[in-house]
């Protein structure tokens, strides 16, 4: 990406953050950020639901107010009816209306394979804007949202996943982390990123870099959806998740005896997942009561962030 020297540009690709983050005036700031993908559950509504909870996330993680959205859409007329595509927008409608967003346009393509996703501006103070650069020896890593979410959605397309378990993992997908970001943007918080496509080693790494920090996480406190386990032992993992895994081998240093599905959990690339929230040590029992008080269904601790620029993540079991 060529680098923009324009110093209104706050924050931009270099600290590979959430979204970019442009002054406006004194007291606002624009936030901007864009995605979109191909079915992740076979339920259209769902879909569309899932795939907006997943856009506004990356406003949430830089501790901004998404505004408006643009719906990007790709889809396959003459195979598919066009009533599916009209599920896929409403479910990413209500989506946008739970968080208050309004859904302003968009733009739609024939695609062989259908794609939804939105673009989404939002608002921040210029001086309040949470980044990846922002971690400090001495925080605590706090997630918001169980792991294994990749694992199960490979499992729902080779349809080896029980109905409850594709039922909890559309509820953890469709939730939104306004309110994770509402408690966080409270506390004061200067760094967080929300884990999806490189998976939570890889996001907590991208922290790391940006921060000239290292980290510890353990393994043992990090939340993950029970199904996913039998499901990575049996090899019905995502090929990001090996991707990953792949791309951080030198920068995570692994206990002696860790198997092979711990590993794959923590990498495991993940659609709409939590906030990896880095609090300072003395905010982190507030924050914790704020996410409570706030109906977050998952608060955990899995880790903290710790001295030498070297930038490596060490797993304890």
């Amino acid at each position: 990406m060529p680098v923009s020297t324009d110093p209104n540009l706050l924050v931009g690709s270099s600290t590979v953050d959430d979204a970019a983050v442009y002054k406006l005036t004194d007291d606002i700031a624009l936030v901007q950020t864009v995605d979109y993908f191909t079915p992740i559950v076979d339920d259209p509504y769902y879909f569309g639901a899932i795939a907006v909870a997943n856009g506004l996330s990356d406003v949430y993680a830089m501790g901004a107010r998404p505004l408006t959205a643009l719906n990007i859409v790709g889809f396959p007329v003459g195979t598919l009816p066009l009533d599916t595509l009209t599920t896929i927008l409403q479910g990413g409608a209500d989506k946008a209306a739970e968080a208050g967003v309004s859904i302003v346009g968009g733009h739609t393509i024939t695609d062989p394979e259908p794609k939804y996703g939105i673009a989404v501006t939002g608002i921040v103070h210029p001086d309040r804007v949470i980044t990846n650069a922002g971690a400090r020896p001495g925080d605590i890593l706090i997630l918001t949202k169980p792991l294994g979410i990749g694992i199960i959605t490979t499992g729902i397309k080779r349809k080896l996943v029980s109905a409850e378990a594709v039922d909890r993992v559309i509820q953890v997908m469709s939730t939104l982390n306004k309110a994770a970001a509402e408690a966080m943007v409270a506390v004061g918080v200067k760094a967080a990123t929300d884990v999806t496509g490189f998976g939570l080693l890889g996001h907590l790494w991208e922290i790391l870099r940006a921060s000239h920090a290292s980290a510890k996480v353990w393994a043992g406190r990090v939340p993950v959806l029970e199904e996913a386990w039998s499901l990575a032992r049996r090899g019905v993992v995502p090929g990001g998740t090996y991707a990953n895994l792949s791309f951080l081998e030198g920068a995570v240093s692994w206990p002696e005896g860790t198997e092979e599905d711990t590993k794959l959990v923590l990498s495991d690339a993940q659609t709409s997942g939590g906030l990896l929230i880095c609090v300072p040590k003395d905010k982190a029992d507030e924050l914790e009561r704020r996410l409570q008080e706030l109906h977050v269904p998952t608060v955990a601790k899995i880790g903290e962030i710790v001295g030498g620029p070297d930038e490596k993540i060490t797993v304890a079991l």
